[in-house]
C-alpha cells in the first residue's frame, strides 16, 4: 500500500465528511477510496471513521491520525517543491482561497497567466466567502479583502481596493438621480448581509457622512449584487475592480461620484513566514508585481 496516498484519501475523505466527494476530488473510484481508508485503518488497527448512511464523522484515532497525515503531506509538498526548485522549475500543487467577485474579476486571469510561466505547477482556489482555518484545510494563501486582516496570519498588501456607489441607468432614471447623501435614504439599496447592511459612510473633502438605508434586497456576495443592480433593482456599493468596465461600457453609472466610500486593502495572508514554499513565494511576488499600480 502507497502510504501517503492513503493519507491523502483519508484526507480527503475526512475533510469532505464524504467518500463520494474525495472519489471525485481525487479522480478515483469509490471503491478504491474506500480500500485505501480500510488498508490505512489496518495498518495502523485502529478505526478511523464512524460510517452511517448520511454521514461520516472522525473517531478519536481519526482526529490524530488526521492531523499527522496532514503534517505528512505537508511536509512531502514541500520536499517535493524544493527539490523541483533546485532544477530550476517550480511543481506541486498551491491551494488558495478569495472571494467569488476576486476570483471572477482578477484571480482567474491572474492565475492562469502565472500558471503559463510555471506548467508544472497546479493550482486549486476555493471561492468562499467566509475566512476558513489555513492549516486546517491545507490553504497556503489566501486572498481577503479588508481593513484589518487577521492578526494571527502573516500579511503582504498586494493593492487598494475602492468602492463607489452604482446603479443602472433604467433604475437613475424611474426613480431620480441622488444629490446628497440624505437622499439615499429614500431609495432602494443593495447591501452586503457582512457588513454595512444599514449603514454606509462617505467622505468628501474632510466631511463624513453616515446614512441609514433600506436595504431591500442584500447579498454576502459581491456579484450577485452587482447582478442586481444591472437589473434596475437599486444603488449596489461595489468594488471598483469589478464595477469599472460596467461603467465604462455605460451600464452603469457612479452615484454621488463626489463623495468617497472608505477604502480597504487587498492582503494576501498565510499561516507562517517559516518554511514558505519557493511556489508560493513566486506566486506573492508575482501577484504583488501585478496589481503595482492598478487603476481599478
Amino acid at each position: 500500500m502507497d502510504r501517503l496516498t492513503a493519507m491523502q484519501v483519508f484526507t480527503e475523505v475526512a475533510t469532505s465528511g464524504s467518500f463520494s466527494a474525495a472519489a471525485d476530488k481525487l479522480d478515483m473510484s469509490r471503491a478504491m477510496v474506500t480500500r485505501y481508508v480500510a488498508e490505512l485503518e489496518q495498518w495502523l488497527n485502529a478505526r478511523l471513521l464512524q460510517r452511517t448512511t448520511r454521514s461520516v464523522t472522525l473517531t478519536d484515532a481519526g482526529e490524530h491520525c488526521l492531523r499527522r497525515s496532514q503534517q505528512m503531506l505537508a511536509l512531502m509538498q514541500d520536499v517535493e517543491e524544493e527539490t523541483a526548485s533546485t532544477e530550476g522549475a517550480l511543481r506541486g500543487q498551491l491551494r488558495l482561497t478569495c472571494s467569488m467577485s476576486l476570483g471572477y474579476a482578477q484571480m482567474a486571469a491572474a492565475i492562469t497567466d502565472f500558471l503559463a510561466l510555471h506548467p508544472q505547477l497546479k493550482i486549486d482556489l476555493d471561492v468562499s466567502e467566509g475566512s476558513l482555518n489555513l492549516v486546517e484545510k491545507r490553504i497556503d494563501l489566501a486572498i481577503r479583502i479588508s481593513s484589518e486582516p487577521d492578526p494571527m496570519l502573516v500579511s503582504r498588501p498586494l493593492a487598494r481596493c475602492d468602492s463607489l456607489l452604482v446603479a443602472s441607468p433604467a433604475y437613475l432614471a424611474q426613480h431620480g438621480v441622488p444629490q446628497a447623501p440624505a437622499e439615499l435614504a429614500r431609495h432602494r439599496c443593495l447591501s452586503y448581509a457582512n457588513f454595512g447592511k444599514s449603514v454606509w459612510q462617505l467622505e468628501r473633502m474632510g466631511e463624513t457622512a453616515k446614512v441609514s438605508v433600506t436595504s431591500h434586497f442584500s447579498a454576502n456576495e459581491a456579484t450577485t449584487l452587482l447582478q442586481a443592480a444591472l437589473a434596475g433593482g437599486g444603488i449596489a456599493l461595489q468594488p471598483t475592480y469589478l464595477a469599472n468596465p460596467l461603467l465604462r461600457s455605460g451600464q452603469l453609472q457612479v452615484v454621488l461620484p463626489e463623495w468617497s466610500l472608505p477604502a480597504m486593502t487587498i492582503h494576501a495572508l498565510y499561516p507562517s513566514r517559516r518554511h514558505l514554499s519557493p511556489a508560493v513565494r513566486a506566486l506573492l511576488d508575482f501577484l504583488v508585481g501585478r496589481f503595482a499600480g492598478v487603476a481599478w
